[in-house]
């Protein structure tokens, strides 16, 4: 029988997604599932964004540029320059979405057998990215006493060798919402130019920061401009998920114009998305204004739901989405899957994402989940009293 690579068989699965068989079970059994495991906004894409797609009059759905339109990402080079980040069009390459705009980044700067560090718990798909480039993660990890704060510098001196090719931040985090601040950013600043590797930064989360505080972006940082590659996504922002539009962004021309080979080798971003992504841009901030506060108040709620449970830590998050909580149990896979399979409270359960898929330190996370704050203030506290009754059954029970 044909074999498959030991690239392939090594990619992980998706901790946010391999549980969902499970769920789908659960629902046929006429079991209500609360979703806490994905980051799937309930808040309903701008009517700008629709309308121009049910609006625009095509005789063809023709292939977009392969960097997408021109008209975009002039459109994306004024909305950057509202968050004080100044760059043109040609420092853009538009992607099927964040994911593929990291595939391309890391199939940029990386051979095979290469290294790069990530703070981690970390976004599950960096590893999967990395491993389809035969590229090894080396991961620094950050503590859930410190609300997941950046690791002290030294670690990432230690990491780095002669093969480690960049760092990777998320920024504000998924999975722990941490907000890395200007002088975190600088502290990596530093390194990366002592060392001259790329400093990549994953902020498609970037209007979804609480308690008054700023995001503060890469790009920001004129001394970084051969070394910064920024990762965006309208995804989160927009509510469009399905778009699967992102971009690479970066001022370094040798790193574009690679990224671009990539852009050009799967041919173009799909049309109708580019045309809702572009309308987009003209989103009102009186749309983000009533979505941050909605989230803010959620991730109130949550976390103040999820400390009256005995043994649950978590620290609060000040950007994106997500928490990572710890519960008093051993195995959150164990625990995630019999949750679905199990238990239920008056015909309802809950689906959360093991927080073990975001660490790639063998061991680490067993004890922890990430909780995505997605749905309505009612239906999180309602999930959070299912989960307190599933730990006390199961608790009683392992």
């Amino acid at each position: 029988m044909p074999k498959i690579s030991s690239k392939g068989l090594q990619m992980p699965q998706s901790p946010i997604r391999k549980l969902v068989p499970f769920a789908e079970d659960a629902k046929k059994r006429g079991v209500q599932v609360f979703h806490l495991n994905i980051g799937q906004p309930d808040i309903k894409t701008p009517d700008i964004a629709l309308n121009a797609v049910k609006n625009v009059n095509l005789e063809v759905l023709a292939y977009a540029r392969s960097e997408g339109s021109e008209t975009y990402r002039k459109k994306l080079v004024s909305y950057y320059k509202k968050n004080q980040i100044n760059i043109t069009a040609n420092d853009i390459v538009v992607t099927t979405g964040g994911s593929e705009a990291l595939l391309f980044t890391i199939g940029s700067i990386t051979d095979y057998g290469d290294e790069i560090i990530i703070p981690e718990p970390f976004y599950a798909n960096y590893n999967g990215f990395s491993t389809a480039n035969g590229v090894t993660v080396k991961p620094i990890i950050s503590s859930i006493d410190t609300g997941f704060a950046l690791p002290n510098i030294t670690a990432f001196e230690k990491a780095i060798t002669p093969k480690t090719k960049a760092i990777i931040i998320c920024n504000p985090g998924n999975p722990t919402g941490y907000l890395y601040t200007k002088e975190e950013i600088q502290k990596l600043k530093e390194i990366v130019l002592k060392h001259d590797i790329f400093l990549i930064a994953d902020e498609v989360y970037r209007e979804f920061v609480y308690d008054g505080l700023e995001h503060y972006s890469v790009m920001q940082e004129k001394a970084l401009s051969q070394h910064a590659i920024l990762i965006d996504s309208v995804s989160k922002r927009y509510s469009m998920c399905g778009a699967r539009i992102g971009c690479v962004v970066s001022k370094n021309k040798n790193l574009i114009a690679t990224v671009l080979k990539y852009a050009q080798a799967r041919l173009s971003p799909p049309t109708y998305a580019l045309i809702a992504s572009e309308a987009a841009l003209d989103t009102p901030q009186s749309y983000f204004t009533d979505v941050i506060e909605e989230y803010e108040e959620r991730r109130n709620t949550l976390i103040r739901e999820l400390l009256k449970i005995d043994g649950v830590k978590v620290p609060k998050p000040k950007g994106a989405f997500y928490c990572i909580a710890e519960l008093p149990i051993k195995d959150s896979d164990h625990f995630a899957q019999w949750i679905l399979e199990e238990f239920n409270d008056n015909n309802q359960t809950v689906m959360v994402a093991p927080a073990s898929g975001f660490y790639s330190t063998k061991g680490s996370g067993k004890n922890q989940v990430r909780i995505a704050y997605v749905l309505k203030k009612e239906d999180l506290i309602r999930a959070v009293a299912i989960l307190k009754s599933a730990l006390e059954v199961y608790t009683s029970q392992i």
